[in-house]
């Protein structure tokens, strides 16, 4: 099992928390900008800690964890410009995070108290999709939309390292490659296609195979958020330029199971967790800010505090959430009514009604 990115990883923040400098991606980042890294990757693990407790609880009926993968989420999600549009998997609670997407509607889907989550157009971020790999070719078409449109900027399509075997995503590389589309496809190689190596999708580093579709890959260190950001922002804006898409594999471990119904003890060892352990992506940038002094005890702590907050807040309002009325579905399905429509609404009324018990009756 891979546990080490190579030499052509690029990293700007080793594990240790000591900076490191790339020839291609220059980074000077303030002491508050990385203050507010630190309190997102904190608060979105806490997220994540509470969403799988609520699904163990029965709160929840699945729940994909991200842990592990904070950096990953993150650092890609500020990269973005509010202009920017995301197309995510299941897993990008954090990138959710970054577009101002309230947990707790990322928790009614996973509750299955609502029909969609959230409104795409006021967040710029598609809604998720289970279909591994299906939201690649929708990216590829918005983004030859906004070349169509003239528009300045770009969208970001993420997956994982198990669904560039899928047809879909290298249908989606022709295709952005061919009309030079303004997309980032950001591949989170977290090891495990649920329990599936790497080894077992590719022969090459994944990155690699953007040079055969005609773009640029990249893989980057998934566990270092200053590198996270610095790639991807460095990809839009090369996008944006008209420089057509680029391949980023961010190198990174998914230290929890794909999915709460998974179990990973069947298929790896726990002597490959505790090295990732080690390469922890808060706890470096944690020792970042210690080391340089732009951070001390007192305003570490404020910040576990406010994941507590965060944590009961999440705890009171999911048990809160309320599933939306049976004919909710068919709200939002055309644009203006539609006979067909209007007709099974009435079917499915007149069959709930029909499980009314009449007065009196026993």
């Amino acid at each position: 099992m891979a546990v080490d990115g190579g030499p052509e990883l690029v990293q700007l923040l080793t594990p240790e928390g000591e900076r490191v400098e790339h020839p291609n991606y220059a980074l000077d980042p303030t002491p508050d900008q990385v203050r507010g890294w630190y309190r997102d990757l904190v608060l979105v693990r806490r997220f994540d800690t509470e969403a799988t407790a609520l699904q163990r609880q029965g709160e929840l009926g699945l729940w994909a964890s991200l842990l592990g993968q904070e950096a990953t989420q993150i650092g890609s999600g500020r990269a973005l410009a509010p202009g920017d549009f995301v197309f995510p998997t299941f897993r990008e609670h954090g990138v959710g995070w970054c577009r101002d997407i309230d947990p707790l509607q990322v928790l009614g889907l996973f509750r299955g108290t609502t029909n969609g989550g959230w409104n795409p157009l006021e967040h710029n971020m598609a809604l998720y999709t289970i279909v591994i790999g299906d939201q690649v070719p929708h990216a590829v078409g918005y983004a030859m939309g906004l070349t169509f449109d003239g528009a300045s900027d770009a969208c970001v399509v993420y997956f994982g390292d198990g669904a560039t075997s899928q047809g879909d995503v290298n249908e989606g590389f022709i295709w952005g490659s061919v009309f030079n589309a303004p997309v980032v496809f950001f591949c989170t190689n977290n090891q495990w296609a649920i329990s599936e190596p790497s080894e077992r999708q590719t022969r090459i580093p994944l990155y690699r195979r953007a040079a055969g579709f005609g773009f640029p890959g990249i893989r980057v260190d998934g566990n270092d958020i200053f590198a996270v950001y610095a790639v991807t922002q460095a990809a839009l804006a090369a996008a944006r330029e008209g420089q057509g898409p680029t391949l980023i594999e961010s190198f990174t471990y998914r230290m929890g199971a794909h999915t709460t119904s998974d179990d990973p003890t069947r298929y790896r060892s726990g002597a490959e967790l505790e090295i990732w352990k080690h390469r922890d992506p808060i706890e470096r940038v944690k020792s970042y800010l210690a080391r340089n002094g732009h951070a001390d005890s007192r305003w570490f702590a404020a910040v576990e505090a406010e994941g507590d907050e965060l944590a009961e807040r999440l705890r009171t309002g999911c048990r809160a959430l309320e599933a939306p009325a049976a004919t909710a579905m068919f709200d939002n399905i055309y644009a203006t009514p539609h006979p067909r429509i209007t007709e099974q609404r009435e079917q499915l009324v007149d069959y709930l009604a029909s499980f009314v018990t009449p007065a009196g009756s026993r």
